[in-house]
Parts: structure tokens; C-alpha cells; sequence
């Protein structure tokens, strides 16, 4: 017993860097390899094609997890209870699956009493901390190697290239050098011609949307159930969260709608041209939005906002396990106890629009919000609120036109206005050289 080879669990998804990663750890690190390989819904040619090729490289063992079911109920459901889009624009793919593969990593390293756990990420990329802060976070005692972040491969073609000298079958070719992340909620494409943010995406990177203009020429119409924030009916189908993403990415896509091309900020300081498919996510999200308008409290909604711009940041910088995100969870959770309701979306060419939504749970009052007969609201209290609210902005203007400050209402450069001590002057050294070189401008 006392040479037997300490043992390292890997992330495996079967494409180029991990493939790499099992002969390189066995060469550089003496360790014995365990895969684990995660169906988050992603393409594959078979999980089990996936394993045997883990294998034939020399894993040790390789244990093939279904966790499509819970990355549905228990990942991609507070991703939409928090309308999650980082940046505004992204509505997170990699980053909602890195947690719960992390989980399983976790309990296989804990199983077969492994010191290590692998991934297969670059050093400047997000996902090697949304695995590590993961990880450390679930079992602070792993230690954990990172092998493209050590290795001499620079580049691709040098990893192909490695790949095939030591007899590893890899999908990439220099042909198709496009990464790929992919699962249930959307793909993630970068590399190749994309790095130029310049060049328009070829149309081969797609394959969940179909060419906006090639898309139906009539309409579709899509009705969504909701009940505590989640869709539970399409159409009038009942169908499980999971049903439901895989009926709306289908729909969708088929319409071509879903696509995203973006500068993405990085949490390493790297702007990225980054290319994504989510036609289901971007679709559910905007429903969603959309019974939130109506059902949701003014301020709540409001509040929401920030919230859900603090949940995107923390979950795509790798904190889903962290003390933050899990108490923006518990307020997330609040807001969806009355979310029920039905959203009607409409996908064309490429587009997807709500045109109708309704829930017992409405906020909107008809006899407040017409114009018509049946009008409720009470007209008269409207000049005493516009004259509290404006009060605070009246004892600011007051004040600033009595001592000839600056302001939109009066030119005080000019002296036009109703000014009482005539010229302001800006005699901060900054306004004196802004002052200096528009005169010297003008001369």
C-alpha cells in the first residue's frame, strides 16, 4: 500500500483540454484519475461514448451523472426567480452549471478518497473560480490542480497537436476551432475568427437557433402558466420545469430567436467577444419579467432590480455557494410566493414579445389606470403630492438662483435670468484652466 498513487477527480466533459488533462496528470503528477462526466444538457454523441473515451485514456474509473433534473429545479429556477442576466445582457449559461458539477466532484473525491480534484480551464478564463471557489468552499481541504494553467500548450493547434502524438481522439480541428460550453439553459461560443469583435459570427457556430430570416414567416404563439415564479404549463400542457425548457428552446430556436453577441467583461479584468444561444432562458426571462410588472409591489419591484444585478455578478464570480448569494436566494424567494399567472409570448423572425399577461394576484386596477368614464382615481390629491414632492427641488432652485449659481432654467455666464448677485464664477483652479483655454481657443 505504501506506493499506491494518490487520487485526482476531473471535471470531463470529453473535448480537447480535458482529454489532454488525463494523460498530462498521469505523466506530471503521478496520479491515478477519476472522471466525472456531467449531462447538464449538453450535445453529446453519448455519455457512454464519453466514459469508454475517459477510459481508453486511462482514467481509472469514470461515473457518468444525469443531473439535468436537478440543475432544472434547483439552479436554473433561481436563476429565473432572479431574472438573471449579467451585465444586463447575459443570462449566465457556464456559470449556473459550474456549482452543481462542482457538488458532484466533491462527493466523488470524498467516494474513491481523493486529495485531488481537476478541471480543465485556462488561466484566464471565469470558470477555473467558479471550480475552485466552488469546491473550496464545499470541502476547504481538497487541493486542487489545474493542468492548463501549467502545461507548455499555448495554444490549440499545439494541444491538437499533443492530443494526437500521445493517441487522445479530440472533436476540435483546425478547421472548427470554436470552444464550446454548452447545456439545458444555452451555448457559450468563443475562439477562432470570433476573437476579432469586428467579424460577424459565421453562421456554422449556431445550431440551437435556426437564421432569423430563414425562420417561419407566420407568428407563433406561446402561452406560459406560472405558479410561485415557476412555468408549469405551456400551452395549456402541463409539463415539468425541465419539459417546459427543453419545449421553449425548441420553439424558439426554431424561430430563431436566443442569440447574443457581446463584449463581456470578465472577472479576470479581460474584455471577451463572447457568442451565446439561449433561446428558452431569454424567452422564460422575459415572461417572467413580465408577470413581475404585474403582480409585483411598485417598491419591491423596484428594490428587485439591484438585487437581481447583485445575484447575476455573484453567481458568474463563481459565488453560489457563498453567504451573499444564499441570502439574495431568501429575498428572491419572497417575491415569487403570489408570482402566478399566464404570460402570451409571440416569436417572429427572430423576436420574441409579450403581448399578454394575467394573474389573480394584479396589481393593475382598471377603474385607476383608465382614461374613460369609469375613471377611480382621485384627481384632487395630485396638487398637494406634486407639491410635497417638488419641495425639496423648489428650496434647491431658490436657493441656487438668489446666489447666481449655475442652472438649467438661467444663464448665468450671461447674466440672463432672474439673478440677484449677478455673475457666477467658477474659481476652482480646474474652471480656471477649462476658462484659459477656451479663451485661448477663441483667440
Amino acid at each position: 500500500m505504501a506506493d499506491q498513487k494518490e487520487k485526482a477527480v476531473l471535471a470531463y466533459s470529453g473535448g480537447l483540454d480535458t482529454s489532454c488533462c488525463i494523460k498530462w496528470l498521469q505523466e506530471n503528477k503521478g496520479v491515478d484519475v477519476i472522471a466525472v462526466v456531467g449531462d447538464v444538457g449538453q450535445e453529446h454523441e453519448g455519455l457512454e461514448k464519453i466514459k469508454q473515451k475517459a477510459l481508453k485514456s486511462g482514467a481509472l474509473d469514470c461515473l457518468v451523472v444525469d443531473m439535468r433534473e436537478t440543475f432544472a429545479k434547483e439552479y436554473l429556477a433561481k436563476a429565473l426567480a432572479a431574472n438573471a442576466m449579467y451585465e444586463n445582457k447575459y443570462p449566465l449559461v457556464s456559470a449556473l452549471s459550474r456549482p452543481l458539477i462542482s457538488k458532484h466532484l466533491v462527493d466523488a473525491a470524498h467516494k474513491f478518497g481523493a486529495k485531488y480534484i481537476a478541471h480543465g480551464c485556462t488561466g484566464k478564463g471565469n470558470d477555473q473560480v467558479r471550480f475552485e471557489s466552488s469546491i473550496t468552499m464545499l470541502d476547504p481541504d481538497i487541493e486542487i490542480l489545474a493542468p492548463v494553467r501549467e502545461w507548455e500548450l499555448k495554444t490549440r493547434p499545439e494541444e491538437m497537436e499533443w492530443a494526437q502524438a500521445h493517441g487522445i481522439e479530440v472533436p476540435t480541428t483546425k478547421k472548427s476551432p470554436y470552444s464550446i460550453d454548452d447545456n439545458l439553459w444555452g451555448r457559450a461560443i468563443e475562439c477562432g475568427v470570433l476573437e476579432d469583435p469586428w467579424t460577424e459570427p459565421p453562421a456554422d457556430i449556431y445550431t440551437m437557433t435556426s437564421d432569423p430570416m430563414q425562420a417561419p414567416d407566420q407568428p407563433e404563439y406561446v402561452e406560459l402558466t406560472f405558479a410561485r415564479g415557476l412555468p408549469y404549463m405551456i400551452n395549456g400542457d402541463q409539463k415539468s420545469f425541465l419539459g417546459i425548457i427543453y419545449a421553449l428552446n425548441e420553439i424558439a430556436g426554431k424561430h430563431g430567436f436566443g442569440r447574443i453577441d457581446m463584449i463581456e467583461n470578465r472577472l479576470v479584468g479581460v474584455k471577451s467577444r463572447e457568442c451565446y444561444e439561449v433561446p428558452a432562458g431569454l424567452a422564460l426571462i422575459q415572461a417572467h419579467k413580465a408577470l413581475e410588472d404585474l403582480v409585483l409591489e411598485r417598491e419591491v419591484l423596484h428594490y428587485k432590480l439591484g438585487m437581481e444585478q447583485a445575484w447575476a455578478t455573484a453567481v458568474y464570480n463563481g459565488q453560489w455557494f457563498s453567504p451573499l448569494k444564499e441570502a439574495i436566494d431568501a429575498f428572491m424567494a419572497s417575491t415569487q410566493r403570489c408570482l402566478s399567472g399566464t404570460v402570451k409570448l409571440k416569436f417572429y423572425k427572430g423576436s420574441c414579445t409579450v403581448v399578454g399577461r394575467k394573474s389573480a394576484y394584479s396589481l393593475y386596477d382598471y377603474a385607476l389606470a383608465t382614461y374613460d368614464k369609469d375613471d377611480a382615481f382621485d384627481h384632487t390629491a395630485a396638487k398637494g403630492f406634486i407639491k410635497l414632492q417638488t419641495l425639496s427641488g423648489k428650496t434647491w432652485a431658490s436657493n441656487r438662483r438668489q446666489e447666481g449659481a449655475p442652472a438649467e432654467l438661467f444663464d448665468a455666464e450671461k447674466q440672463q435670468g432672474p439673478l440677484k448677485k449677478g455673475k457666477y464664477e467658477d474659481v476652482t483652479p480646474l474652471g480656471q484652466q477649462v476658462v484659459a483655454e477656451a479663451e485661448a481657443v477663441l483667440a
